[in-house]
């Protein structure tokens, strides 16, 4: 009996180290279960989180820095003088190299600092041309609208 016990000390050590292996992931199964009510809203959130910052990253990414634009909507205006009787945005996307909705939104900021004009004709077409350039574009009627200076 002498002779087992130490071999009984050996395998009680070894059934409680296990145990106590056990027991720690029983203890984080346990804890996250008592804290899910915590632990899962948390983990929405970050997720949620991430996915907004994501997005506004895209989106700065593809806006133009301050002197691109700048660039792009000096070459708008020489291409539009070069056309005085206007030019779709699609045309002028392909002159100066740009994607058409990029072109559009630059020529509505040069339309808010009021160089630029915009109608729409029988085709439905947007026409841009700068400000007091070119022939005044008549309406459906033939009469024309008046000046703005």
């Amino acid at each position: 009996m002498l002779n087992a016990l130490p071999e009984l000390g050996a395998l009680a050590l070894a059934l409680a180290g296990r145990a106590s292996g056990q027991e720690t992931e029983t203890d984080y199964l346990e804890l996250l279960e008592r804290n899910s009510h915590i632990v899962y809203p948390a983990l929405a959130v970050l997720v949620v989180g991430l996915l907004v910052l994501g997005i506004l990253e895209a989106w700065r990414s593809q806006d133009l820095d301050g002197l691109q634009k700048v660039e792009l909507k000096r070459e708008i205006i020489l291409e539009l003088r070069r056309q005085i009787g206007g030019a779709s945005a699609e045309t002028l996307a392909r002159a100066i190299g740009l994607e058409s909705f990029k072109t559009v939104k630059l020529l509505e900021e040069l339309q808010r600092d009021n160089i630029v004009v915009s109608h729409t004709n029988t085709a439905r077409l947007t026409l841009w041309r700068i400000k007091g350039a070119g022939p005044v574009p008549t309406g459906p009627t033939g009469v024309h609208p008046p000046r703005t200076a």
